[in-house]
Order: C-alpha cells, then structure tokens, then sequence
C-alpha cells in the first residue's frame, strides 16, 4: 500500500517517529514534522490522534518541529498540514491501536471486536480488562514500519474530531512566554549583523571605533568574509552599533535599484524561463477581450521580527528557530557551514506569525555564525523592524493579462492566461540562498529561477486554470531569471493575483453580456460543491437586491478553489468609496471536506480574509536607490483593527469527503471581491493593486 501512503508516512515509516505511551503522567506523546505558525494545526493534529487512539485529547503531548525526535515533514506549507500530515497521524494512530488491541485479544482469547477503549483503558464488553495503553504496550508494538492497512474510524463515529477544542498555546502568547522572542539559554549573548546593501556587495572598509564608539558599551566585532556581527552581553549597546554601523562602513559592487523596478511591468522585458501549460493555441472565432491586472512587490510584514538562537558546544550546533521546515534548514546550516547533519540539530520555537519564507531562517543562520566563532555561547540574533522589511524575501510583483474569445452567446469558447512573475519560491532547498551565506568566503553562484510543477500547485500559476467549462484554456508562464530583490514564498504564492484576475475578468465579460455576475459564473460552472458555495454566499449577502452601479457603494463576489485541488471558498464584500475603501461586510463560504477543529478553520478563513484585504488595498513595498525603502509601518501601512470589518463566515459540513487545506482558501476570493465591489461602487475599474486613493483617483478621471 506504499503507494497510497501520505508522503510524511513514507518518508517515516517506523512506528516510534510518531507516537508513544509516556507511563509517568499517562500521556501520549505525538511527535509530528508539521510546526505552529499561527493556524492552530497542533491542536488538530491532536484531536485526530485523540480520535483513533481514544484517549481524551488533554493526554495528548505533542512535540513538533525537532530534528532529533520529530519525523521529517519537510515545511509547513501549502495548507497541507491537516491534508498529509492529518492523514499520516490518523492512519498511523488507527495502526497502532489495531496492533495493541490484536495482541490484547490474543492474550484475553476474543475477538477484537469484543474490545473497545474508553480514555485509554481496554474494556471487554465494557468491563474492565485491567489494561491500559500504558501497561500493555510493548516495544514491538512501536519497531516495525506503518503499512496504512488499518482502518480509520468512520466520521460517524467521531467524538472529538469535528469540535472546536481551544487551542493550547493561547494563554502563554497572550502573557508574553510562549514566543522564541522570550528564550533565555545559559550564557546567551546578544548579537546584530551589519548587511550587505545588495547582492555580491564586497565590505572594502569598516570604521570598528566608530562603530564601538557608538554602542556605548562592550561589544565584540566578529567578521567572517563580508558578515559582520556585533556581539555582546548587553542588547541595548550591540542595538546602537547595529544602528550606527551603515554610516562607517564602506561596499564595493552595490547595485542600486531604479523606481520602475517595483512594479510588475518591469518583468515584461526581462529575460524569462516560458514555460507553456494546457491546451495548444487554438483558432477559435469570436470577439477577443483580453485585459491586464497586477499586484506589486508585498512584504510578510509579520508583526515581531525575526529572531534565531544557536550554540556550538563540543562540536555540535543547537539551533533554536521559527522556521516552516527544521529539516529544510538543518540540512542548509550544515551545507553552509562544513558540518555533517548529525551535528546540527535544529528546534522550532514559536515565533509570531508569519505565512510563508520570511527572515526566521536567516536569522537562524546569522545565530549560527556567531555561535561557531564563540563556541560555548548561545548566540541570539534578533533583526530590527528596518532589517526586517529591508532584507527579508519578498513576495514577487506579479502580472496577469488574460485573454479570452467569446462565443455568440458571451461566454468564452477559448482562454488564455500569460503571467509574469519571479520566483514564487525561493527557500534553499529550490535553489535560493540564505542572506548571510552570500556575504561568507564560500558564497554561492546566482540563485537559480525556480517555481513549485503544477503537480504541487504551481507557483506563479497557481489558480490561473479557470475552474469554469471553457472548451480550450492553456497558460503561458514567463518566469523571470533574475529579480531586483530576493523574493520567496507568501500566502498563496501566486494565487491571490491569478484569482484577483481571473474573478475580475469574470465580472468584466458578465458586463459584456448583460448578465448578472453569478448567473454568469453558474452558467457555466458544473462542480457543485462550487455552485453550491455561490449560490450560500449568494443568498447571505442578498445579492438579488444588489443596487445600481457608480453610487459609491458596491457589493463584489469571487470564488476559487485553492491550487484547484485543496479547499473551497467563496466570498462577498460590501464596502464604499469615498476618497478611500471602507470595507463594510464580509460573508464567506467554504468547503474544505472535513474540518478537523470547526473553530481553528473559522479563524483561518477570517484571517486570510483580513490578510488579503490588507495586501489588496494597502501593501507594496517600495524601492529606493540603496534598496528596499518601505522600513517602517509608515512607509508600508497593514490594515488597522479598526479597519476590520464585519465578517460572517459559514464553513459547509462535508465530514464524508477528505479533509482539505484550507489556509488560503479565502485569499485569492477576497481579493477579487474587494476588487469587483470597488468597480460596482465606482463605476470603472481598478485592474492592479493596491487599490489606493491615489489609483482610485486615477480611475476616476481616466
């Protein structure tokens, strides 16, 4: 049955990887790959272990992320925690207890049927057998491979799957102990890093008495090539020489960056991998509309920076990180650094929030440096809010023109979608670099242009297949060799702009047509767990009394499926318009299957609601002559509290069918719906985001 296997159980395949009987307290410990980031996957992994172990789910003692006693679950992206990861606990939660309770029957000479577990403890026709998971387990219940050819419960039958269980790690994060911003170690020392102004930057001279001069306290340079790190006891004095350290240092091969660079045209005339998908070009008859939507450079802006801990003691490397992949990032330090991977061992520490690569992993690295120069120590780096915005990756400017041929009757008979993008992924392990490593003697060559195949989901071209039943669809994929700042994954990756366009280009040729936008969209739409979102979403926001047009109020809808594989959603948006957006309402519907934690998938769905209408009316980040120039929360606005408007989410009950990922399910639809309700609102459209005052006036007098 290896072929039918989650990746995760195929790559940890020994039974002890994942779970055991821990007699002292009466706890499991469960031991996953997947890390917390936010979307409260711990506690759903949980429950699933729970679930097919039959013990109450406060037993449950869940370790994640550790490169010594963790399977390798490679990262944690892609809304595929609860799809593989889910999966992987559940039949290897399933397998055990089969196991265990076959050996038990043998020994009470029954059927296992005649056995059931309540809490743990063997009933035999719901007496008591004086058995327990801690008790009768064994050694070889726990030393042979997972074969998945135990059955899972039936949904029917579930009793802590599909219940909102609050999430464990809430009360520590909101006192203030639970993030790797808080870790203390023995002997820990602060440090910051002097960085290089651009790639290849060459350090030809460093003022080091300025620079101790400024910190006002005692601090250690450390240079290891071009990495400079200012190291010491006391954080506020190392903080100041990091403050101070730009203005006394001296780069050679600085490459500056221009204005237009920051937007997505640029990419247009640049060289690129074309890369073709779908259907050949076709000589369909009809009228051709085509139309062009962007989405510019985006930051993670998480809301702490990045911090990473490390300590090299006898020769082995202790790294502590909120990374999405501690395997991934063990793996690069000892590459990077000349260990083999055996002595490198890398833990997840929470951090605070952050859906996709941001600085964890180079903050990590930085730590490491550090630590291997100051053996003994442990090395904690934590980057500035500039550092931060300035040097983490950033997600790529992004370019969607689509063109489609109508029929007679409107609808499309043929459609194309041509995207320019950079690299939507550029972790190490898909030939990207981390930032202190270009800076070290043993630097890399050039990065090299890479995106996710269309079996993962695509990068720049997830999502730009249209769902509807369009006889001839293909996608032309320019996917540039070289970016003016490193880029990487976020949210979604290229979903957000591909739906954005696609949703919008839809409500454009419903115009076209004379029809009304949904009964466009379901004139042609045959899955019905789709129709059966658009018409909930539908009903709920009263769209049948949706008013006219260009009254500066405005009611917008999209839907997608995400990657076209994981879950469903679709949302409407109601806002106005004045000088500026206001959102007023927000309704939701989503399909993911089933919903392990009914209230942790809520607060996904209403997050990337709120995430997405951030990115679609606010962020960009801006370029300037010595770099990235939007450093600050001025310079690159987020969405306020106050902001926020109503949200009204309903997640559709599927238990039947498979779980599905549903992280970003509602990014790229919000998008889109915010985009529509502001063309219903104004009367014109805005094809490129964000959708700022000043575009909103542009569009208004063009």
């Amino acid at each position: 049955m290896s072929d039918t296997l989650p990746l995760s159980i195929i790559n940890n395949r020994r039974m002890d990887r994942w779970l055991a009987f821990q007699p002292a307290d009466r706890s499991v410990r469960l031991a996953v790959g997947k890390v917390e980031i936010g979307q409260g996957v711990l506690i759903a992994l949980s429950q699933i272990a729970a679930e097919e172990l039959d013990v109450d789910v406060g037993r449950i003692d869940i370790l994640s992320g550790d490169t010594d006693d963790a399977p390798d679950e490679g990262s944690t992206s892609s809304s595929q925690s609860i799809e593989v990861s889910g999966r992987s606990v559940r039949l290897v939660s399933a397998e055990l207890r089969a196991r265990i309770l076959g050996r038990l029957a043998q020994r009470l000479n029954c059927a296992p049927d005649d056995l059931s577990i309540e809490d743990g403890v063997f009933l035999q026709h719901g007496n008591p057998t004086g058995h327990d998971y801690w008790s009768f387990s064994a050694p070889e219940d726990f030393a042979a491979d997972v074969t998945g050819t135990a059955t899972p419960k039936p949904p029917a039958q579930y009793r802590v799957v599909g219940q909102p269980v609050p999430r464990r790690d809430l009360i520590a994060k909101v006192t203030g102990a639970a993030f790797i911003h808080d870790m203390v170690r023995p002997d820990m020392l602060h440090a910051r890093v002097l960085r290089q102004p651009s790639r290849q930057a060459t350090l030809t001279a460093l003022n080091e008495a300025a620079v101790r001069k400024a910190a006002r306290g005692d601090i250690r340079i450390v240079r290891v090539g071009d990495f400079v790190a200012f190291v010491g006891a006391d954080e506020t004095a190392v903080q100041r020489a990091a403050v101070a350290a730009p203005a006394h240092a001296t780069w050679a091969g600085v490459r500056p960056l221009r204005p237009e660079q920051q937007e997505a045209a640029w990419f247009r005339d640049q060289p690129a991998d074309d890369r073709h998908f779908g259907d050949p070009p076709a000589s369909a008859e009809g009228e051709i509309v085509s139309q062009t939507y962007s989405r510019p450079f985006v930051a993670h802006a998480a809301i702490a920076p990045s911090c990473g801990l490390a300590e090299y003691r006898d020769g082995h490397l202790s790294v502590w990180s909120h990374t999405q992949g501690v395997y991934p990032l063990r793996n690069s330090l000892a590459d990077i650094l000349g260990l083999r991977r055996d002595q490198v061992t890398v833990r997840h520490a929470q951090g605070a929030g952050c859906y996709g690569h941001n600085g964890a992993d180079d903050a990590a690295l930085d730590a490491a440096i550090v630590a291997m120069q100051m053996p003994d120590h442990c090395i904690r780096v934590q980057w500035r809010r500039e550092e931060e915005f300035g040097f983490e990756p950033v997600s790529t400017a992004h370019m969607t023109r689509l063109r489609a041929v109508l029929g007679a009757d409107g609808r499309p008979v043929d459609w194309t979608a041509e995207i320019w993008a950079g690299s939507h992924v550029q972790r190490p392990v898909f030939g990207g670099h981390m930032l202190a490593h270009e800076a070290l003697p043993n630097r890399p060559g050039a990065p090299k242009a890479n995106d996710p195949s269309e079996a993962n989901g695509g990068g720049g071209t997830r999502n730009a297949f249209p769902l509807y039943d369009v006889p001839a669809k293909r996608v032309i994929h320019h996917l540039a060799l070289e970016t003016p700042v490193r880029t990487s994954s976020l949210r979604g990756l290229g979903a957000l702009p591909n739906v954005y366009a696609l949703e919008c280009f839809m409500d454009e040729l419903a115009e076209r047509a004379g029809v009304d936008p949904v009964a466009y969209r379901l004139s042609f739409l045959s899955d019905p767990r789709a129709r059966r979102l658009i018409e909930t979403v539908a009903e709920r926001c009263g769209w049948a009394a949706r008013g006219p047009s260009a009254t500066g109020k405005g009611l917008g809808l999209a839907w997608s499926r995400y990657k076209n594989k994981a879950a469903y959603a679709c949302v409407a948006v109601e806002l106005d318009v004045d000088r500026e957006v206001t959102l007023r309402r927000v309704w939701c519907a989503a399909d993911a299957g089933l919903v392990i934690n009914p209230d942790g998938a809520r607060n996904q769905l209403d997050g990337g609601i709120v995430h997405a209408a951030s990115m679609t009316l606010k962020e960009q980040v801006t370029f300037g002559p010595d770099g990235i120039a939007s450093l600050d929360w001025d310079a690159y606005p987020i969405m306020r509290f106050s902001e926020v408007p109503e949200i009204d989410t309903v997640i559709i009950p599927n238990p039947d069918q498979p779980t599905l990922g549903m992280g970003e399910c509602t990014f790229g639809p919000t998008a889109a719906a915010i985009g529509n309700a502001v063309a219903h609102a104004l009367g014109v459209r805005i094809r490129d985001m964000p959708l700022t005052r000043e575009r909103i006036a542009a569009a208004l007098v063009g």
